[in-house]
Parts: C-alpha cells; structure tokens; sequence
C-alpha cells in the first residue's frame, strides 16, 4: 500500500502529469511522468497514481491489476526524485502478464520516461 502523500488522489493532478509529462509505453502500460521545476526543492515525496478502466476487464480483474501495480509502484518509488508525479495506465492486456513481465514492462517504461519527461512549469 502506498502512503497518503504518495497518491495522487485529484482529477486536476492526474490531468496535469497525463497532458505535461513525459510518456513511455512498455507491454501493457503505459506511463506518464512529470519531474518538478528544476531549482526549486520540492518538499513533498514521489507521487503515484493509477488509471484501469473497464476496458482491462470487470471490477474484479480491473482492482486485481490494480493491486499488482500498486505494489510494483511502492517497490520503486524512492528511487523517483521528490516532488515527481506518476501515473501507470493499464491497457486492456495487462490483466492476462505476469507479475515479472508487469515488473519488466514498468522498468521499460520508467527508464525511457526519465530519459524523456518533462519538467513541470
């Protein structure tokens, strides 16, 4: 389980990391990234949101997927810089990979997002 300051949790902060982050899909995510403004020290830690939707499957597949990424997320939070924002949208295969390929997939992504994200303005 991630922490409260660890989730993203408004529709303004998911819409902001989605539209000004850098994207990397891998697999069966896809992950958008969006690193803070460079100068300033951010006070508050890594945050991560998640996106499935129905079309992954039903809702007991859908928190399933859910779950196995939330605790993927929480394994590699700390190594994102403070003040980061994360958001792993679930494609509709993702239900159907293993929890490693999961792992892998989210590596990917990860690595070629940091290469490519975006800093916040």
């Amino acid at each position: 389980m991630l922490a409260a300051a660890q989730r993203l949790r408004r529709h303004g902060e998911f819409t902001a990391t989605v539209r000004g982050g850098g994207r990397a899909g891998r697999g069966a995510i896809v992950v958008h990234l969006m690193h803070p403004e460079v100068g300033n020290e951010p006070v508050r830690p890594a945050r991560a949101g998640f996106v499935v939707s129905k079309a992954v499957g039903i809702a007991v597949v859908r928190n399933r997927v859910k779950r196995r990424l939330r605790d993927l997320v929480r394994e590699r939070i700390g190594d994102l810089q403070p003040g980061t924002d994360l958001v792993v949208r679930a494609l509709p295969g993702v239900a159907t990979r293993s929890y490693s390929q999961l792992a892998a997939d989210l590596d990917g992504a990860l690595a070629a997002a940091s290469a490519r994200g975006k800093v916040r303005r």
